[in-house]
């Protein structure tokens, strides 16, 4: 029997992850709509957790009154200037502790050091050095950034195939080679994976620095709404937060795809 023409299935993607983007969609909608039939029914108290529609109306109200776009665009914009000082900084002394001992051997013990510290309980410091103003929170977001970038990066150097490299040495390929075509490729994914991590970090102090001499902001909409018993409102704050975190992820996830499709 002639099996020459018969093509085979590729066996080794077994353990490859495949995109189910309804999957997360349809568990969203499921708790959504499962909250607004437990507090229409009474099931769930209104005054521990809002109606998914009230939340959604109040949503629609501050799109409306133009209050959204005065609270979101402070909101990003510290977001987006100190997680970039932050992640550009920790990924640049992450290789430099990656590829030298020296730098290794100086830096590793002082971050070591700095990591473990709630980065919130440094906003009175830093209010102190940079002022009640943006210097501050850009200050906080970039320090709480920095750290867990830091040792992603370094750790993704470290886990770089060291077989790889020893067989780019022995094509002689030179050293500034071998980190960008090695080392740096090879370190990619736990980089990205590290960022992952620090820009959600970065969400959570950008919330706590507008918390304190803020005006506009998410945080200072969440405070006042916190202050008034607002749930609807609070609830809307925390969703606008998600959203951002899903759409950070999203941003993370079209890197990944560019710089990692050599992995397919």
């Amino acid at each position: 029997m002639d099996n020459a023409g018969k093509s085979v299935a590729f066996r080794g993607g077994g353990f490859a992850p495949q995109s189910r983007r309804w999957v997360g969609v349809a568990v969203f909608v499921a708790l959504i709509l499962l909250t607004e039939w437990g507090t229409r029914a009474g099931w769930i108290s209104s005054l521990s957790l809002p109606r998914p529609s009230d939340v959604l109306d109040t949503f629609r109200k501050l799109y409306d009154s133009g209050l959204l776009f005065k609270h979101l665009f402070p909101s990003l914009s510290r977001l987006f200037v100190g997680a970039l000082i932050g992640a550009s900084v920790g990924i640049s002394v992450g290789i430099l502790i990656g590829l030298f001992s020296y730098v290794r051997s100086g830096l590793v013990p002082l971050v070591a050091a700095i990591f473990p510290i709630p980065k919130i309980a440094l906003l009175p410091l830093f209010v102190i050095w940079f002022g009640i103003g943006e210097g501050s929170k850009y200050a906080l977001i970039a320090f709480g950034t920095f750290t867990p970038t830091v040792v992603a990066t370094y750790g993704a150097v470290d886990n770089v195939d060291r077989t790889l490299i020893r067989m780019g040495q022995s094509f002689g390929l030179s050293w500034w080679s071998i980190v960008r075509k090695i080392v740096l490729p090879g370190a990619m994914p736990g980089i990205l994976s590290g960022l992952r991590i620090s820009l959600a970090i970065a969400i959570i102090l950008l919330v706590a620095a507008e918390m304190l001499g803020a005006e506009y902001g998410i945080g200072a909409y969440i405070l006042e709404a916190g202050s008034l018993y607002d749930l609807e409102r609070l609830f809307a704050g925390v969703v606008i937060l998600s959203l951002l975190g899903v759409l950070i992820s999203a941003v993370i996830g079209v890197f990944e795809r560019r710089l990692l499709g050599w992995r397919t």
